[in-house]
């Protein structure tokens, strides 16, 4: 079955996609009032997201929203960067930030542990010293230690 938060996250992901911008959370907050979707997008080519690039990502979203009309009411749009709270969905997202701290849940676990190594869409985790393997798409996690650095 496929959800409100679903279907605005397919039609964004295909609007910013040609502008080398990839979809990483979309979140309906305030739902049944007036409705907020918060969008974090992020580049493809892994540099920091710009100013230009939100608002670029921004009209286009905005108008695809406009013309196809997926929140009936009255909603107020906003894009973001990852920052401190980004979101690791991606091998490549796992294999960017290794070694830092990432929150993990999901899967019957729930934890913060540093990320210790990717194989394919196995990531493994040092929590208190033991190495704990989960599969990328049976979690959620988001980074929980900002690096010093754009990785």
């Amino acid at each position: 079955m496929t959800t409100q938060t679903d279907n605005l996250t397919t039609i964004a992901s295909r609007t910013v996609t040609p502008l080398g911008l990839e979809v990483l959370d979309v979140q309906l907050q305030n739902p049944g009032r007036r409705p907020t979707v918060l969008i974090r997008i992020d580049r493809l080519d892994e540099k920091p997201v710009s100013v230009e690039d939100l608002e670029a990502a921004s009209r286009a979203i905005g108008a695809e929203f406009d013309a196809l009309d997926p929140i009936k009411e009255e909603y107020r749009l906003e894009l973001e960067s990852p920052g401190a709270k980004r979101p690791l969905t991606r091998t490549r997202h796992f294999e960017r930030m290794l070694g830092l701290q990432a929150r993990v849940r999901g899967d019957g676990h729930a934890f913060t542990a540093p990320i210790k190594a990717v194989t394919g869409d196995q990531v493994t985790f040092d929590v208190a010293g033991q190495d704990v393997t989960l599969t990328i798409g049976q979690f959620q996690s988001n980074l929980a230690e900002f690096p010093p650095e754009h990785r």
